[in-house]
Formats: structure tokens, sequence, C-alpha cells
């Protein structure tokens, strides 16, 4: 009886097996399409330190999603070559108050690892500083 147990539970592993291997092969695709894809995970916490409630979406860039601008924030990554911190300055008048905001991303970009960290003052602070890229409101 052991035998025949084996025998069928051997006839029953050995498809099941075959369809792993062959399904594999597309999933490999697709992870290395992942690995050269450009994409950001973006949280955005209010307050000093790590005290207020997060906002997060995941920036992706082929094609743009994640956000309401996220074509206008893959553009400004692109030009800075996904340095963040080398988005251009914008011009404008922030008001003078003590709102923090902490800016963090991590991810890819022409497949090198970007991570960033940044504390402002507020969020007009930020949007100044980083453009289009922390715009997490939907």
């Amino acid at each position: 009886m052991t035998h025949t147990l084996t025998a069928n539970v051997v006839r029953g592993v050995l498809p099941a097996a075959a369809l792993l291997v062959v399904g594999a092969t597309p999933a490999q695709g697709t992870v290395q399409e992942a690995r050269t894809a450009d994409w950001l995970y973006l949280t955005i916490t209010r307050g000093d330190a790590r005290s207020g409630e997060p906002r997060s979406t995941l920036l992706r860039c082929d094609p743009p999603q994640g956000h309401r601008r996220a074509a206008e924030a893959c553009n400004q990554l692109d030009a800075v070559d996904g340095d963040i911190g080398r988005i251009p300055l914008k011009d404008g008048y922030c008001p003078m108050v003590y709102a923090p905001v902490t800016a963090h991303a991590r991810g890819q970009w022409k497949g090198r690892p970007i991570e960033y960290r940044e504390t402002f003052t507020n969020t007009c602070a930020l949007a100044a500083r980083t453009g289009a890229v922390f715009v997490l409101d939907r």
C-alpha cells in the first residue's frame, strides 16, 4: 500500500513540479523588468521625528503612476537623474510657520538605489524644494 501511495504521490508531484519550472520562466522576465524600472516609495510624516501619521505611495515612472502629478514628478526626477536633492528650488513665498514634515524616498532610478530623507519646516518648504515628487494628496 505504501508503494502505491508513493507512486500516486510521485505521479501527482511531477506534473506540478514541471508547471513550476515552466511557470518560473516568465516570472524571471517580470523580475528583470522590475529591476530596471524607475520607482520610488515615497513617505511624508508630519510632526517632529516619527510622531505623525505617515502618508505614502509608490511612484512608478514606466509609465508614470502613483499620485496625481506622477508624470510631472517623473519628468523632474529624470531631469536630475533621480537625485531629489538636485531638483531646482521653486521661487515663491512660504509662511514662517513651524509645522515640520519629513520626506523619505527609497527605490531605484536607472538601476541605482535611491535613498533620500529630509525634514522641512512646513509643506510649503517641502513643495518648493522637491517639486511634484512628494505631492501625495489625491
